[in-house]
């Protein structure tokens, strides 16, 4: 997949649901501006969630389009139930060895470094989606708050 324009979400867990329209609108002109394009999601808290619903709608309109759930922790049914679909996930080299209290920061480190272009839900100058999206800014990627539009 490296050659196609990569894109990943950073955002808060407490993300409102109004940001879906947004988040749709955002990836399609995305889809329409590359010709291949990748999405990278997590799977923690309501931000992820929305964007996995909208990349899954998407994905039926352009069926060329890409996007992978990045597992920060090993697949079990404890943690991601017994009807987990782990068809579209993916999971970074090494996270099995990380401890399990910096697997999220790894997974987000690693999204970041494979992504051309953030779309985020950062309000607030605190915690993960601020500090990747930022990380991603200072790499000179593009970064996309929807909290900002």
């Amino acid at each position: 997949m490296s050659d196609r324009y990569t894109v990943t979400f950073f955002g808060h867990r407490d993300c409102p649901e109004n940001i879906i329209d947004s988040l749709y609108k955002t990836a399609e002109s995305l889809i329409l501006t590359h010709d291949k394009i990748c999405f990278y999601i997590g799977n923690e808290g309501k931000f992820d969630s929305y964007a996995r619903k909208v990349l899954q709608s998407l994905s039926q309109k352009y069926p060329d389009i890409r996007y992978n759930v990045v597992l920060a922790y090993m697949p079990s049914e404890k943690r991601y139930g017994e009807y987990m679909d782990y068809s579209d996930t993916v999971i970074p080299d090494g996270i099995e060895e990380c401890h399990p209290k910096y697997a999220i920061a790894k997974r987000n480190g690693w999204m970041a470094k494979k992504a051309d272009c953030a779309i985020t839900y950062v309000k607030y100058p605190i915690g993960g989606a601020f500090k990747y999206s930022e990380l991603m800014k200072q790499q000179g990627k593009t970064v996309i708050n929807l909290a900002d539009v």
